[in-house]
């Protein structure tokens, strides 16, 4: 352990050596143990929804009430509730095979707790990037601090008040502060240290937990694509495209980030896109339409579009802007003849903006997506099982809805999870629970067994490996 020594004087070493005292007094606890801490956590959601979603309304500047319980409060506590109902068979031992050589042995692998958990939460779900983790990591039987957004002041102050109230401060704890705050979180050394954010961002934790070894799992972003084959219907592909981008205004890191659809099709398409955002939201200043969450973002996205229309983009509005006194409220737009030149094509987009790229062949669209990096999510609109097959088995993405969009996320027993510079391991469900626990091995001799024939003097087994190791 190499930790610094200023971090773990701090009040996080101070937490984390409770956490750790906590754990080590009760390293394994049972299933109605974990069971009670998830409904505690459920209860905790239910009796404080509509505080929950004021506060991260107010963080954003304005977010439809209803989108929060939609998209963070239902997810949650669905996810709090199929693992307590599957808690019993996930910490079940496992039987493993044993090899005829070592009969009548038996194997067997028995999941147990890490220890201390640590989870960065970013500002876009900071509920539901939260409690997710939590979820997973209560229900593994660890101890659990968690980092939220500088950029969410008013549910932090909330959920940290919450939690607070709810755990003892050795079993869960929530850690408010800056950007050097979060360094410091990531340098202290925890068993496992899950962040979702920026792929940038998720370099420099990795970085830091390095330093202690501690294992890591990364939920980062990128470029998602949703493509869309020859023949589909294009009004449902540009609802269910339109639905996906448009929530949150945009700021989720499994939204559609660019279409790549057939060039005969580009023109309507993008008039079936202006009718499903109209008939969604009616103008920009719909209260069904969420704000840019801070002014930080709003600048990047605003350079991102004027970068795009400086190198030769077209910017169509999906939506008529309206009149409204709501903050940051973003125009969706797409945008045509988009290149990799412009940064809009080369950053995660994460707003209301849509590059709608134009392909002849399939087989263009698929070699664009692998010439860049592996996704965090694939959207496939097509109706041929055939193509559709030979599609995903052609490219890598961290996970995949087919004939709609970000609807994978939300099946509690699927994992979640990116691949390269999307991400790094998965949780949710069974593979939450496996993500913060440790397999550990576990082999049984018997009494009476033929090991010693492996044992000195070696003439016995010589004769017997000449018969073990036989063609």
């Amino acid at each position: 352990m190499v930790a610094d020594l200023r971090i773990m004087d701090s009040e996080l070493g101070t937490v984390w050596r409770e956490q750790r005292a906590a754990f080590a007094a009760r390293p394994m606890p049972d299933a109605a143990e974990r069971r009670s801490w998830l409904t505690t956590l459920e209860r905790l959601r239910l009796g404080h929804s509509a505080a929950i979603g004021a506060a991260i309304s107010e963080d954003f500047g304005h977010r439809p009430e209803a989108e929060t319980q939609v998209l963070e409060l239902f997810p949650s506590i669905e996810a709090a509730r199929y693992a307590r109902r599957h808690l019993g068979r996930w910490m079940r031992p496992e039987r493993r095979h044993v090899s005829i050589w070592f009969l009548p042995g038996k194997a067997e692998v028995r999941h147990q707790p890490l220890g201390v958990v640590g989870v960065i939460v970013p500002w876009n779900y900071p509920l539901y990037l939260a409690v997710g983790p939590l979820v997973s990591a209560l229900a593994a039987g660890n101890r659990v601090m968690i980092k939220l957004s500088e950029y969410t002041p008013a549910f932090g102050a909330l959920f940290s008040e919450l939690i607070a109230k709810t755990f003892p401060r050795d079993l869960v704890h929530v850690v408010l502060g800056d950007v050097e705050i979060a360094r410091a979180f990531a340098a202290v050394p925890f068993d496992h240290l899950l962040f979702t954010g920026a792929t940038s961002i998720g370099r420099e934790v990795m970085a830091a937990a390095a330093r202690n070894l501690t294992p890591v799992t990364l939920e980062l972003g990128g470029k998602s694509p949703a493509i869309i084959a020859p023949g589909f219907d294009l009004a449902l592909a540009a609802r269910r495209i339109v639905f996906g981008k448009l929530i949150n205004a945009g700021q989720t890191c499994i939204a559609p980030d660019y279409v790549l659809a057939h060039t005969d099709t580009i023109t309507p398409l993008l008039a079936h896109m202006r009718t499903a955002a109209g008939a969604l939201y009616g103008t920009a200043a719909s209260p069904d339409y969420a704000s840019i969450a801070h002014s930080r973002h709003w600048a990047r996205l605003t350079g991102l579009l004027e970068d795009a229309s400086a190198r030769g983009a077209r910017i169509e509005p999906l939506l008529d802007a309206g009149a409204t006194s709501l903050p940051r409220r973003m125009l969706p737009v797409a945008v045509l003849g988009a290149t990799d030149a412009m940064r809009i094509m080369r950053e995660e987009i994460f707003g209301p903006i849509l590059p709608i790229l134009a392909y002849h062949t399939l087989e263009e669209a698929i070699d664009y997506v692998n010439a860049h990096d592996r996704p965090l999510a694939l959207y496939v609109f097509d109706d041929d099982r055939v193509r559709r097959n030979a599609l995903l088995a052609r490219t890598l993405s961290g996970g995949v809805t087919i004939n709609d969009t970000i609807f994978h996320v939300a099946q509690d027993d699927l994992p979640f999870g990116g691949v390269g510079p999307s991400g790094m391991g998965s949780y949710h469900g069974p593979e939450g629970f496996r993500t913060f626990s440790h397999a550990r091995s576990v082999f049984r001799q018997r009494r009476f067994n033929g090991a010693p024939l492996l044992y000195p003097p070696y003439d016995r087994a010589k004769k017997l490996l000449k018969f073990m190791l036989r063609n």
